[in-house]
């Protein structure tokens, strides 16, 4: 992930994401192995969630984007600089 974005993410299995409302609105992004498949809202441009790369069978998605969520009052939220990828180890 880019180093840039600076979203927190949390992660969910396949199945149990469910998007309600709007997946119209969603923009495919992928890039350098093609594996991950990341999400983008076609209006705002913010990163919704993506599949991963280094885990297949999980989403990764943006904390900010669930309503009544302020990533700003999370504590003890693991950080990964967007350079240096678990699957690159």
């Amino acid at each position: 992930m880019c180093r840039m974005r600076g979203a927190s993410v949390a992660s969910v299995s396949l199945e149990n994401l469910t998007i309600l409302q709007g997946q119209d609105k969603l923009t495919l992004y992928q890039f350098n192995t093609m594996t991950a498949k990341h999400y983008f809202c076609s209006v705002c441009g913010i990163y919704t969630h993506h599949q991963r790369r280094s885990n297949p069978t999980q989403f990764g998605f943006n904390i900010a984007c669930l309503e009544g969520v302020n990533p700003f009052e999370l504590i003890d939220v693991p950080i990964m600089d967007g350079i240096n990828h678990p699957a690159d180890r």
